[in-house]
């Protein structure tokens, strides 16, 4: 009898406890976010990083550039999360003025607030075009991007915006 009813209680725990059926969460929409946003922390007190030198994609060991007044132009990549798409695909994006101590005109070109990612490809960049305004200054200045997205494509919310520190010196 007690092996009966302990043969009957381990069946009724087998019955009960059963498998659950997982969904696969497949994301089919597109979107776009910052590349290096994904692999930096985020500043103190802000919820996006600040870089203070540019990027450097696949070049490991390689002592990245310093972001300053001297530097012209430099890039920052942007990706697209799905499928590629078969035509060229443009983005939005803004400077965000609330954050931003970087002027336009004194500290770099005005940028146009659009990207292109190009037809059957992962990412597209935004170029930034620095410019000296001749006073040496101790003080860095912010420049911060946000991702606005489009009717096509949305921003990774978790990688949409960016900040950089111009060095004045």
């Amino acid at each position: 009898m007690k092996k009966l009813i302990g043969f009957f209680s381990l069946l009724i725990i087998l019955i009960s406890t059963g498998c659950v059926k997982n969904t696969a969460a497949v994301n089919t929409d597109s979107k776009v976010e910052f590349d290096a946003a994904t692999w930096n922390a985020n500043s103190v007190g802000v919820t996006y990083p600040i870089f203070t030198a540019v990027p450097i994609y696949n070049a490991a060991g390689t002592t990245p550039t310093v972001i300053n007044r001297t530097l012209a132009t430099f890039q920052i990549r942007v990706n697209l999360l799905g499928a590629q798409m078969t035509t060229a695909t443009t983005f939005n994006y803004r400077i965000v003025p609330t954050e931003t101590t970087a002027i336009a005109g004194t500290h770099y070109t005005a940028l146009s607030g659009t990207g292109t990612i190009p037809a059957n490809s992962s990412f597209g960049f935004i170029n930034i075009p620095l410019l000296n305004p001749g006073v040496s200054s101790t003080t860095p200045v912010i420049l911060v991007l946000e991702l606005q997205g489009n009717s096509v494509v949305a921003p990774n919310v978790n990688y949409a915006k960016v900040g950089f520190s111009i060095s004045q010196l």
